[in-house]
C-alpha cells in the first residue's frame, strides 16, 4: 500500500440510525481517478453471511460520494445511495434458499462497509481493505419500549413508542410461515404507532391444542390494545401480508367488534370462502392445490391458486361494504399469490359499490411478493416451511431485484403517510416519535 492511499478515510453518516433511514458513504483522500471498491459485509444471527460490492473511480479530488456518483459494476450500478444494503446477497458457497429476517430487534443489524484498491468482484477475505466502518442499523429508535403479551392466551409482541402517548394502535400479521416476526412493528413503533406483532399460526394455543384460532383470537388482540393505557382505543388499524391480508379484510367487512381505522394489505387477496374463518381459509388453498405448478428449477409457484378470481361473493370477501381506509400494495410480478388480480377485481367491487374513494392502491411492476420496510435485500426465490405438511420446499416469490427495492421504499414512505393521515388527524400527543413521521 502505497504512502497515499494508507491515507483514504472512509465515513458513513449516520453510523447509527433506522433502517429506513439513508446514509451517505464517503470516500476521501484517494489518488484522482482511482479504480475503487465499496463494499458491504453483514452476518445475519443465524450465522449466513450476505455481501455487495460496487465499482467507482474517484473524481479529480479523489472522492467517491455513493450517493451521487455512479457504479459501474458489482451487485448494482448507477447512482444508488443505499444499493449496498438492498443488493446484498448471500456470498458464495452460501447454502441455497436464504432469506435475510431479523429476529432479534434489541440489537442491531451491523454491517461492515470498506473500501479496496481497483475493481474486485472476489477475494474480498483476502484482501487488505484501504478504510473500514462499522455502521448500526436498527429497528427500534431510542426509548421504543419491547412487551412481550401472553394475556387472553395470545401470543404476541407490543412495541410502544418512546414518550408519554397516548399512541394510535396497530395490529401487524405477517404470512403463511407462521411465527412471531417483530421487526416491522418495531420499526413501526419507531414512527410513533403502538405496534404489536401477532403470531396467529404457530402460537401457544395452536401448539398447545392442534386447533386453528378463530376471528375471537383476533378480536381479543384488539380488546388488549385498545384497553391499553398508552394506546388510543379509537384509532387502531390492522397491517398483514399475504395470508395475514385474509384476515385483516374479512375482519374489516365483517367484525362487529374491531372497528379498524384504517387497513394496510400487502402483497394479498380477497378470495376465501365467507363461510368459517382461517382454517377455512387454509382448507380452500389445499382444495385448489392442483393449481401449484413449479419451474425448471423445482420452484413453487402458488399464484394460480386463486385464479380465476371467482364471480361467486360467497368466495370473497365483498369490500363494497368496506367503511375504512384501505390500501392495497402489490407487485405485478407476484408469483405467490394473484395480487395484481385481486387488487384490479377489489377495485371494481368499490367502484360499482361507491366506496371507491377509501381505496388506495400502490401496484408496481416488477415487484414481487415480499415488499418488505425499504433496503431488505429482494429474495426473489427462498426456503419456506408449508404451515400444515411442515414440508420446507423452494418457493418463487418473484420480482427484479432493482425494480423490488424502488417498489419497498416507495410503498413504506406512502404506508407511512397513509397511516399518519388515518391514525393521528386531530390527535394532539405528547410523543416524541412524532417527528419521525
Amino acid at each position: 500500500m502505497d504512502e497515499k492511499h494508507s491515507c483514504v478515510t472512509l465515513s458513513v453518516q449516520p453510523s447509527r440510525g433506522l433502517v429506513d433511514e439513508k446514509f451517505v458513504i464517503l470516500v476521501q483522500n484517494s489518488f484522482p481517478s482511482s479504480l475503487l471498491t465499496i463494499y458491504a459485509h453483514h452476518q445475519c444471527e443465524d450465522g449466513n453471511s450476505w455481501h455487495a460490492f460496487a465499482h467507482y473511480t474517484s473524481d479529480a479530488t479523489g472522492a467517491v460520494n455513493v450517493s451521487e456518483d455512479c457504479s459501474i459494476g458489482g451487485t448494482y450500478s448507477g447512482v444508488e445511495a443505499m444499493g449496498l444494503l438492498w443488493s446484498l446477497q448471500p456470498v458464495p458457497g452460501s447454502k441455497p434458499g436464504l432469506r435475510m429476517r431479523k429476529k432479534n430487534v434489541q440489537a442491531p443489524m451491523v454491517v461492515t462497509i470498506s473500501v479496496y484498491s481497483s475493481h474486485l468482484t472476489e477475494g474480498f477475505g483476502d484482501q487488505v481493505p484501504l478504510a473500514g466502518v462499522e455502521v448500526e442499523r436498527w429497528y427500534m429508535a431510542p426509548g421504543v419500549q419491547r412487551i412481550p403479551v401472553t394475556e387472553d392466551g395470545l401470543t404476541a409482541t407490543l412495541f410502544l413508542p418512546s414518550g408519554p402517548g397516548p399512541f394510535p394502535g396497530l395490529l401487524d400479521l405477517w404470512g403463511g410461515g407462521g411465527q412471531l416476526v417483530e421487526y416491522r412493528a418495531a420499526l413501526l413503533a419507531s414512527h410513533g404507532i403502538a405496534s404489536m406483532a401477532l403470531d396467529y399460526l404457530t402460537c401457544k394455543y395452536t401448539m398447545e391444542t392442534g386447533k386453528i384460532v378463530e376471528q375471537d383470537y383476533f378480536e381479543m388482540a384488539y380488546k388488549f390494545l385498545q384497553k391499553h393505557p398508552k394506546v388510543l382505543g379509537s384509532r387502531i388499524a390492522m397491517l398483514g401480508l399475504s395470508l395475514g391480508t385474509s384476515v385483516i379484510l374479512k375482519i374489516a367487512v365483517h367484525s362487529q367488534i374491531m372497528k379498524l381505522r384504517c387497513a394496510v394489505c400487502v402483497s394479498g387477496s380477497h378470495v376465501q370462502p365467507m363461510d368459517g374463518f382461517l382454517k377455512e381459509i387454509l382448507d380452500y388453498f389445499s382444495k385448489n392445490s392442483g393449481n401449484t405448478h413449479f419451474t425448471k428449477d423445482n420452484e413453487v409457484v402458488w399464484r394460480d391458486l386463486l385464479l380465476p378470481i371467482p364471480t361467486d361473493l360467497s368466495l370473497k370477501v365483498d369490500v363494497g361494504k368496506l367503511q375504512c381506509p384501505l390500501m392495497l400494495v402489490v407487485g405485478e410480478d407476484d408469483q405467490n399469490w394473484c395480487a395484481y388480480e385481486s387488487a384490479m377485481d377489489m377495485k371494481g367491487m368499490m367502484e360499482r359499490a361507491g366506496n371507491s374513494h377509501l381505496l388506495t392502491l400502490l401496484s408496481y411492476p416488477n415487484a414481487g411478493h415480499l415488499i418488505e420496510p425499504p433496503y431488505m435485500p429482494h429474495a426473489r426465490v427462498s426456503l419456506f416451511r408449508e404451515i400444515q405438511s411442515r414440508q420446507k420446499l423452494m418457493v418463487l416469490w418473484g420480482g427484479q431485484t432493482l425494480e423490488h427495492s424502488r417498489a419497498q421504499e416507495d410503498a413504506w414512505r406512502k404506508l407511512l403517510v397513509f397511516l399518519r393521515k388515518n391514525l393521528y388527524s386531530g390527535v394532539k400527543s405528547g410523543s416524541s416519535s412524532l417527528s419521525n413521521l
